[in-house]
């Protein structure tokens, strides 16, 4: 970490310290809780009774007032019982206490501004004077159960921004308010639904979605065939003892949807807590495809002559998330994983690597994306026992993916303890118009699965050997995927992408026939067309279509059908452009063909 990002994390800490302060100013019964830093400023946690949004304001002026009046941050160590004595009336502290005793710290530690002392570890600003300059500003209350479990009581959250000049502070909040227009959950509902009756988290798509989707996997199914991929496809649901054996059951199963099993109806699962035996039939939604892809390998023998196994599925998979943490299409319970896994000899691996890298950089750049960050995440050298493997195949492992990281050139960053616990990775995070970061692309080595499953192949000298195993996500889900795209373009997606290519707009009902037919056209060569044939005035037809942000807008009325020139609305464009009907054909082919990401 910089010092600058030391630095702007100290004041955002500090800051909440004071916010602490001022809420107290006005609300000196409330129960403080945690009032940690984050990502763009902080929060702080209370529970207290009649603090609403309209009173920020007035908060984040006697914010400035403490600031202005001088305040250092002093910090010392309490034993666990003058602590307990000291936050005696403050039981979300003692808690704490309790815990960091229960974890084996020594003491207490706190900080002391003015008369207000808070437990903290820090760290934080020395005085007033290193807050000169800093901007913040309170952003908004939510509500938050204390500790993240919906067991505990609900709190109040004041959420606030802070960075180190107005100007950074501005830049943030006009980003973000881009971000909101650009917001797929607005914008995207043209092409998708959530419904409570059919459950949260579980995306319906419309027309329009559903063509975008079908856009998208097709054009992901032929780079998988062109790059050397076979297709399979698997199940939505596996029976019990495939997960226990791969050891999702046991490590994952908070995560996993029951189904119901054979021959018991829902009264028996609601009236007892039922745990099946191994020999009942009993079902789960699956929530990711390995298993299926391991017993299609384990199916029949396999010679090292026969590897590499590169095996691709868009497989949907289900995963419980808290009701509270769903968000759009980006955090979903039901999704589309564009996965692959890849089957493969040790003195193969480092080839497959580079391609599989290589791939996803020709994948991102097809969309228009070409910033992205790299994530090599390690297992913690100090914690070996919680990772499945062996010292050698982790070594092995994470060497090589390092070493493909630079010899590709890749802009990476190398994370320690962040590696799954069955395997390192390469982790993809893309930066979108807004330079904000997305996780998609995974690549990620599995040391569990080919032990659990026992996968082996005959190598070149008629031994049994362990392959290695590679899981691999391009896109991570299509649901991510896709809301990425709709804010990336904020709705107007390039030519090829666009589920509706040329709108053709009729001027009255005598232009329709023309309108059609020249639609057709279009169709015979696998453009994307719609008629609007609405009977409305033709400035309300043009203005949806404008809405709608179709790349090119065709108004037929008897000029048009009079001459052999097309006039061409382009989307963002002021003036109307003069094709004749083959140069546009042949322009907006061109645009398909290559991918075109610009309208010109």
């Amino acid at each position: 970490m910089s010092k600058q990002e030391q630095s702007i994390d100290k004041i955002r800490h500090s800051l909440s310290h004071i916010m602490a302060m001022a809420v107290l100013k006005s609300f000196p019964k409330a129960k403080i809780a945690i009032g940690p830093m984050i990502e763009n400023g902080f929060y702080y946690d209370f529970d207290v009774e009649g603090l609403k949004e309209e009173m920020l304001p007035e908060i984040e002026w006697e914010m400035k007032k403490i600031i202005k009046s001088g305040i250092s941050f002093e910090k010392s160590e309490m034993s666990f019982a003058d602590a307990r004595r000291f936050f005696e009336k403050q039981p979300y502290k003692l808690e704490l206490i309790d815990e960091l005793e229960n974890n084996g710290e020594k003491n207490v530690s706190i900080y002391k501004s003015g008369d207000f002392t808070d437990l903290c570890k820090g760290p934080h600003v020395d005085s007033e004077k290193d807050l000169a300059g800093v901007a913040f500003k309170l952003d908004k209350l939510a509500g938050a159960y204390w500790r993240g479990s919906e067991k505990n009581k609900m709190l109040t959250r004041i959420y606030a921004l802070a960075f180190t000049s107005a100007e950074d502070l501005n830049h943030f909040l006009n980003l973000r308010a881009e971000a909101e227009k650009r917001d797929h959950r607005v914008i995207g509902k043209e092409y998708f639904l959530f419904d409570p009756v059919v459950g949260l988290g579980l995306a319906m798509w419309k027309p329009k979605g559903a063509l975008l989707w079908r856009i998208i996997e097709d054009f992901w199914y032929k780079k998988h065939l062109d790059s050397g991929y076979d297709l399979v496809r698997s199940p939505h649901i596996g029976s019990r003892i495939l997960w226990e054996t791969s050891g999702h059951w046991n490590f994952y199963n908070d995560s996993m949807y029951p189904v119901l099993e054979v021959g018991r109806s829902l009264k028996d699962y609601q009236d007892n807590d039922h745990v099946a035996e191994k020999n009942k039939e009993e079902y789960l939604l699956k929530p990711m495809n390995c298993p299926f892809h391991v017993k299609i390998y384990k199916s029949e023998p396999h010679s090292y002559r026969d590897l590499p196994c590169r095996w691709a599925e868009c497989g949907t998979v289900y995963r419980y998330e808290k009701s509270g943490e769903l968000s759009g299409l980006t955090r979903v319970r039901g999704f589309t994983q564009d996965d692959a896994h890849i089957i493969c000899r040790k003195d193969q691996i480092e080839e497959e690597l580079k391609m599989v890298a290589m791939f996803i950089r020709e994948y991102f750049e097809a969309f228009g994306f070409y910033d992205y960050k790299v994530y090599l995440s390690v297992r913690d050298p100090n914690n070996k026992e919680k990772y499945a493997g062996n010292d050698e195949g982790w070594k092995f492992t994470e060497e090589i993916l390092e070493k493909v990281a630079k010899d590709l050139k890749l802009d990476y960053i190398k994370e320690e303890g962040e590696a799954a616990f069955y395997g390192p990775k390469l982790d993809y995070k893309i930066k979108d118009v807004l330079g904000r970061e997305w996780q998609c692309s995974t690549l990620q080595f599995d040391f569990n699965l080919p032990e659990r499953f026992d996968m082996t192949f005959v190598n070149s000298e008629g031994k049994e050997e362990r392959p290695y195993m590679l899981h691999r996500a391009l896109m991570g889900s299509f649901e991510r995927f896709m809301g990425l795209l709709i804010e990336n373009y904020a709705g107007a997606f390039p030519v090829w992408l666009s589920p509706v290519q040329i709108k053709i707009v009729s001027v009255g009902s005598a232009h329709v026939d023309f309108c059609e037919q020249l639609a057709g056209e279009f169709k015979a060569l696998g453009i994307r067309v719609e008629v609007d044939d609405l009977n409305e005035t033709v400035g309300n037809k043009i203005r949806k279509a404008t809405g709608e942000k179709v790349p090119y807008m065709l108004v037929i009325g008897d000029k048009e059908i009079a001459s052999d020139k097309l006039q061409v609305r382009v989307r963002g464009q002021k003036d109307v452009v003069e094709y004749s009907k083959d140069e546009f054909k042949k322009m907006i082919l061109g645009k398909i063909v290559t991918r075109d990401k610009e309208l010109k």
